[in-house]
Protein backbone atom coordinates (compact mmCIF):
# COMPACT_ATOMS: atom_id res chain seq x y z
CA UNK A 1 0.00 0.00 0.00
CA UNK A 2 1.35 3.42 -0.97
CA UNK A 3 1.81 5.85 1.90
CA UNK A 4 1.17 9.48 1.09
CA UNK A 5 3.05 12.15 3.04
CA UNK A 6 0.74 14.71 4.58
CA UNK A 7 0.87 18.07 2.76
CA UNK A 8 1.21 21.18 4.87
CA UNK A 9 -2.14 22.18 6.32
CA UNK A 10 -3.00 25.69 7.41
CA UNK A 11 -5.47 26.06 10.27
CA UNK A 12 -8.23 28.57 9.56
CA UNK A 13 -10.55 30.27 12.05
CA UNK A 14 -14.29 30.22 11.33
CA UNK A 15 -15.19 32.27 8.30
CA UNK A 16 -11.89 31.75 6.48
CA UNK A 17 -11.72 30.01 3.13
CA UNK A 18 -12.61 26.33 3.05
CA UNK A 19 -12.02 26.15 -0.71
CA UNK A 20 -9.55 28.35 -2.61
CA UNK A 21 -9.41 28.02 -6.39
CA UNK A 22 -6.72 29.86 -8.32
CA UNK A 23 -6.36 30.01 -12.12
CA UNK A 24 -8.06 26.63 -12.50
CA UNK A 25 -7.99 25.20 -16.01
CA UNK A 26 -9.39 21.93 -17.28
CA UNK A 27 -9.26 20.53 -20.80
CA UNK A 28 -10.69 17.39 -22.33
CA UNK A 29 -8.50 16.80 -25.35
CA UNK A 30 -8.42 20.02 -27.35
CA UNK A 31 -11.50 21.48 -25.66
CA UNK A 32 -10.80 23.78 -22.71
CA UNK A 33 -13.77 23.34 -20.39
CA UNK A 34 -12.60 25.64 -17.57
CA UNK A 35 -10.51 28.75 -18.18
CA UNK A 36 -8.65 30.50 -15.35
CA UNK A 37 -11.31 30.04 -12.67
CA UNK A 38 -10.43 31.92 -9.48
CA UNK A 39 -12.74 32.07 -6.47
CA UNK A 40 -12.96 31.11 -2.79
CA UNK A 41 -15.68 29.68 -0.56
CA UNK A 42 -15.70 30.63 3.11
CA UNK A 43 -16.63 28.46 6.06
CA UNK A 44 -20.40 28.37 6.46
CA UNK A 45 -21.00 30.01 3.08
CA UNK A 46 -23.60 28.74 0.61
CA UNK A 47 -22.54 29.37 -2.99
CA UNK A 48 -24.87 28.55 -5.87
CA UNK A 49 -23.35 28.11 -9.33
CA UNK A 50 -25.75 28.82 -12.17
CA UNK A 51 -25.41 28.93 -15.93
CA UNK A 52 -26.44 27.23 -19.16
CA UNK A 53 -25.72 23.62 -20.00
CA UNK A 54 -22.16 23.38 -21.26
CA UNK A 55 -20.71 26.13 -19.07
CA UNK A 56 -18.41 23.85 -17.06
CA UNK A 57 -20.33 23.95 -13.77
CA UNK A 58 -20.22 20.21 -13.04
CA UNK A 59 -16.58 19.96 -14.08
CA UNK A 60 -15.76 22.72 -11.59
CA UNK A 61 -17.29 20.67 -8.78
CA UNK A 62 -15.52 17.52 -9.91
CA UNK A 63 -12.17 19.31 -9.91
CA UNK A 64 -12.67 20.33 -6.29
CA UNK A 65 -12.73 16.71 -5.11
CA UNK A 66 -10.42 15.55 -7.91
CA UNK A 67 -12.95 13.38 -9.71
CA UNK A 68 -11.46 15.32 -12.62
CA UNK A 69 -7.74 16.10 -12.65
CA UNK A 70 -7.21 19.82 -13.35
CA UNK A 71 -5.03 20.74 -16.30
CA UNK A 72 -3.59 23.73 -14.47
CA UNK A 73 -4.01 25.97 -11.45
CA UNK A 74 -4.53 25.03 -7.82
CA UNK A 75 -7.43 23.91 -5.63
CA UNK A 76 -7.00 24.15 -1.87
CA UNK A 77 -9.53 22.40 0.37
CA UNK A 78 -9.18 23.29 4.03
CA UNK A 79 -5.64 24.40 3.31
CA UNK A 80 -4.61 21.24 1.45
CA UNK A 81 -3.68 21.48 -2.22
CA UNK A 82 -5.58 18.61 -3.84
CA UNK A 83 -3.60 19.10 -7.06
CA UNK A 84 -0.36 18.25 -5.22
CA UNK A 85 0.77 14.77 -6.37
CA UNK A 86 1.56 13.97 -2.72
CA UNK A 87 -1.97 14.81 -1.55
CA UNK A 88 -3.84 11.96 0.12
CA UNK A 89 -7.04 12.67 -1.76
CA UNK A 90 -8.96 9.92 0.04
CA UNK A 91 -8.32 11.70 3.33
CA UNK A 92 -9.54 15.01 1.87
CA UNK A 93 -12.63 13.38 0.36
CA UNK A 94 -13.50 11.81 3.72
CA UNK A 95 -14.37 15.33 4.93
CA UNK A 96 -16.24 16.28 1.76
CA UNK A 97 -19.69 15.06 0.74
CA UNK A 98 -20.99 15.06 -2.81
CA UNK A 99 -24.53 14.56 -4.06
CA UNK A 100 -24.90 13.86 -7.77
CA UNK A 101 -27.72 14.33 -10.27
CA UNK A 102 -28.29 10.58 -10.18
CA UNK A 103 -28.66 9.02 -6.76
CA UNK A 104 -25.93 6.35 -7.06
CA UNK A 105 -27.38 4.21 -4.29
CA UNK A 106 -26.50 0.53 -4.00
CA UNK A 107 -29.66 -1.17 -5.23
CA UNK A 108 -28.94 -4.42 -3.33
CA UNK A 109 -28.56 -2.65 0.02
CA UNK A 110 -31.21 -1.22 2.30
CA UNK A 111 -31.40 2.50 2.94
CA UNK A 112 -29.69 2.01 6.30
CA UNK A 113 -26.87 -0.06 4.81
CA UNK A 114 -26.36 2.51 2.06
CA UNK A 115 -25.72 5.05 4.82
CA UNK A 116 -23.40 2.86 6.90
CA UNK A 117 -21.06 1.05 4.53
CA UNK A 118 -18.77 4.03 3.83
CA UNK A 119 -18.65 4.94 7.52
CA UNK A 120 -17.42 1.45 8.37
CA UNK A 121 -14.84 1.35 5.58
CA UNK A 122 -13.50 4.91 5.68
CA UNK A 123 -14.02 5.97 9.31
CA UNK A 124 -13.62 2.45 10.77
CA UNK A 125 -16.81 2.80 12.80
CA UNK A 126 -18.37 -0.33 14.19
CA UNK A 127 -21.78 -1.32 12.91
CA UNK A 128 -23.78 -0.01 15.86
CA UNK A 129 -22.07 3.37 15.83
CA UNK A 130 -22.48 3.68 12.06
CA UNK A 131 -26.17 2.80 12.31
CA UNK A 132 -26.70 5.36 15.06
CA UNK A 133 -25.17 8.11 12.89
CA UNK A 134 -27.12 6.93 9.83
CA UNK A 135 -30.47 6.85 11.64
CA UNK A 136 -29.88 10.36 12.95
CA UNK A 137 -29.27 11.66 9.42
CA UNK A 138 -32.20 9.73 7.98
CA UNK A 139 -34.37 11.43 10.56
CA UNK A 140 -32.91 14.78 9.51
CA UNK A 141 -34.01 14.19 5.90
CA UNK A 142 -37.42 12.86 6.94
CA UNK A 143 -36.83 9.19 6.13
CA UNK A 144 -36.30 7.53 9.51
CA UNK A 145 -39.21 5.19 8.78
CA UNK A 146 -37.68 3.95 5.50
CA UNK A 147 -34.40 2.62 6.91
CA UNK A 148 -35.22 -0.98 5.98
CA UNK A 149 -36.50 -0.20 2.49
CA UNK A 150 -34.55 -0.80 -0.70
CA UNK A 151 -33.92 2.02 -3.21
CA UNK A 152 -36.36 0.56 -5.74
CA UNK A 153 -39.13 0.97 -3.16
CA UNK A 154 -38.54 4.73 -2.92
CA UNK A 155 -39.49 7.68 -5.08
CA UNK A 156 -36.78 9.67 -6.82
CA UNK A 157 -37.02 12.43 -4.24
CA UNK A 158 -36.70 9.95 -1.40
CA UNK A 159 -33.68 8.34 -3.04
CA UNK A 160 -32.00 11.73 -3.36
CA UNK A 161 -32.69 12.47 0.29
CA UNK A 162 -31.09 9.12 1.16
CA UNK A 163 -28.07 10.18 -0.89
CA UNK A 164 -27.89 13.37 1.17
CA UNK A 165 -28.21 11.40 4.42
CA UNK A 166 -25.44 9.07 3.23
CA UNK A 167 -23.15 12.03 2.55
CA UNK A 168 -23.98 13.63 5.90
CA UNK A 169 -23.22 10.38 7.71
CA UNK A 170 -19.57 10.89 6.82
CA UNK A 171 -19.74 14.13 8.86
CA UNK A 172 -18.30 16.35 6.12
CA UNK A 173 -17.05 19.90 6.49
CA UNK A 174 -18.11 20.71 2.93
CA UNK A 175 -21.02 19.56 0.77
CA UNK A 176 -21.00 19.63 -3.04
CA UNK A 177 -24.35 19.34 -4.84
CA UNK A 178 -24.37 18.75 -8.61
CA UNK A 179 -27.88 19.67 -9.80
CA UNK A 180 -29.47 17.44 -7.12
CA UNK A 181 -33.05 18.08 -8.32
CA UNK A 182 -32.56 17.88 -12.09
CA UNK A 183 -33.58 14.21 -12.34
CA UNK A 184 -36.67 14.59 -10.15
CA UNK A 185 -40.34 15.02 -10.96
CA UNK A 186 -41.40 18.61 -10.20
CA UNK A 187 -43.58 17.45 -7.30
CA UNK A 188 -40.56 15.94 -5.54
CA UNK A 189 -38.17 18.86 -5.87
CA UNK A 190 -39.46 20.72 -2.82
CA UNK A 191 -38.64 17.97 -0.33
CA UNK A 192 -35.00 17.86 -1.43
CA UNK A 193 -34.66 21.65 -1.42
CA UNK A 194 -36.18 21.76 2.07
CA UNK A 195 -33.43 19.46 3.33
CA UNK A 196 -30.80 21.65 1.69
CA UNK A 197 -32.32 24.77 3.23
CA UNK A 198 -32.06 23.15 6.64
CA UNK A 199 -28.40 22.30 6.06
CA UNK A 200 -27.71 25.89 5.06
CA UNK A 201 -29.46 27.20 8.17
CA UNK A 202 -27.28 24.90 10.29
CA UNK A 203 -24.12 26.46 8.88
CA UNK A 204 -22.99 23.77 6.45
CA UNK A 205 -20.55 25.02 3.82
CA UNK A 206 -22.19 24.22 0.47
CA UNK A 207 -21.42 24.61 -3.21
CA UNK A 208 -24.57 23.97 -5.23
CA UNK A 209 -24.80 23.69 -9.01
CA UNK A 210 -28.47 24.37 -9.68
CA UNK A 211 -31.12 25.64 -12.06
CA UNK A 212 -33.45 26.39 -9.12
CA UNK A 213 -33.30 30.19 -9.21
CA UNK A 214 -35.74 30.71 -6.34
CA UNK A 215 -33.63 28.46 -4.12
CA UNK A 216 -30.45 30.28 -5.13
CA UNK A 217 -31.94 33.68 -4.42
CA UNK A 218 -33.40 32.62 -1.07
CA UNK A 219 -30.61 30.46 0.36
CA UNK A 220 -27.31 31.43 -1.26
CA UNK A 221 -24.88 33.88 0.27
CA UNK A 222 -23.31 34.26 -3.16
CA UNK A 223 -24.20 33.31 -6.73
CA UNK A 224 -21.66 32.52 -9.45
CA UNK A 225 -22.83 32.73 -13.06
CA UNK A 226 -20.70 30.68 -15.46
CA UNK A 227 -20.77 30.54 -19.23
CA UNK A 228 -18.33 29.02 -21.70
CA UNK A 229 -15.99 27.78 -18.98
CA UNK A 230 -15.46 31.13 -17.26
CA UNK A 231 -17.00 33.04 -14.36
CA UNK A 232 -18.96 35.84 -15.98
CA UNK A 233 -20.41 37.39 -12.85
CA UNK A 234 -20.58 36.66 -9.12
CA UNK A 235 -21.95 38.36 -6.06
CA UNK A 236 -24.94 38.51 -3.73
CA UNK A 237 -28.03 36.84 -5.25
CA UNK A 238 -30.00 40.10 -5.08
CA UNK A 239 -27.46 41.57 -7.47
CA UNK A 240 -26.59 38.65 -9.75
CA UNK A 241 -30.18 37.37 -10.09
CA UNK A 242 -32.11 40.50 -9.22
CA UNK A 243 -29.98 43.10 -11.00
CA UNK A 244 -27.38 41.37 -13.21
CA UNK A 245 -24.71 43.63 -14.68
CA UNK A 246 -23.52 41.47 -17.57
CA UNK A 247 -25.55 41.13 -20.78
CA UNK A 248 -25.05 37.35 -20.90
CA UNK A 249 -26.33 36.96 -17.33
CA UNK A 250 -29.41 39.00 -18.16
CA UNK A 251 -30.09 36.94 -21.29
CA UNK A 252 -29.75 33.65 -19.44
CA UNK A 253 -31.99 34.69 -16.55
CA UNK A 254 -34.64 36.09 -18.87
CA UNK A 255 -34.89 32.75 -20.63
CA UNK A 256 -34.90 30.74 -17.39
CA UNK A 257 -37.36 32.95 -15.50
CA UNK A 258 -39.61 33.59 -18.50
CA UNK A 259 -39.26 30.49 -20.70
CA UNK A 260 -42.33 31.28 -22.79
CA UNK A 261 -40.81 34.53 -24.01
CA UNK A 262 -39.38 34.30 -27.52
CA UNK A 263 -36.93 36.97 -28.62
CA UNK A 264 -36.96 37.11 -32.43
CA UNK A 265 -33.56 38.83 -32.41
CA UNK A 266 -31.89 36.04 -30.43
CA UNK A 267 -31.93 33.23 -32.96
CA UNK A 268 -28.17 32.91 -32.68
CA UNK A 269 -26.65 33.39 -29.24
CA UNK A 270 -22.89 34.02 -29.20
CA UNK A 271 -21.22 31.08 -27.51
CA UNK A 272 -23.74 28.38 -28.47
CA UNK A 273 -21.09 26.41 -30.36
CA UNK A 274 -18.64 26.80 -27.47
CA UNK A 275 -21.18 25.47 -24.95
CA UNK A 276 -22.01 22.53 -27.20
CA UNK A 277 -18.31 21.67 -27.48
CA UNK A 278 -17.86 21.81 -23.72
CA UNK A 279 -20.92 19.65 -23.04
CA UNK A 280 -19.89 17.09 -25.61
CA UNK A 281 -16.34 16.95 -24.22
CA UNK A 282 -17.64 16.50 -20.64
CA UNK A 283 -20.03 13.70 -21.59
CA UNK A 284 -17.45 11.93 -23.72
CA UNK A 285 -14.84 12.07 -20.93
CA UNK A 286 -17.32 10.50 -18.48
CA UNK A 287 -18.46 7.79 -20.88
CA UNK A 288 -21.97 9.24 -21.15
CA UNK A 289 -23.96 9.51 -24.41
CA UNK A 290 -22.62 12.24 -26.65
CA UNK A 291 -24.68 15.39 -27.07
CA UNK A 292 -26.86 15.52 -30.17
CA UNK A 293 -26.35 18.18 -32.81
CA UNK A 294 -29.56 19.96 -31.84
CA UNK A 295 -27.94 21.07 -28.60
CA UNK A 296 -26.47 23.93 -30.63
CA UNK A 297 -29.97 25.38 -30.51
CA UNK A 298 -30.30 24.86 -26.73
CA UNK A 299 -29.88 28.08 -24.77
CA UNK A 300 -30.15 26.92 -21.15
Amino acid sequence: MTTHPSPTRTSSPPGDAVVEITDLRKSFGSVEVLTNITTAISQGEVVCVIGPSGSGKSTLLRCINLLEQPTGGTVLVDGIDVTDPDCDIDRVRSRMGMVFQQFNLFSHLTVLDNCTVAQQVVHRRDKSQAEQVARSNLEKVGLADRADAFPAQLSGGQQQRVAIARALSMEPDLMLFDEPTSALDPELVGDVLAVMRRLASEGMTMIVVTHEMAFAREVADRVIFMDGGVIVEEGHPDRVIGDPQHHRTRTFLKRVLDPTHVDPDADVEPGDDRRAQIKEAELSARGEPRVSSDMRDQRF
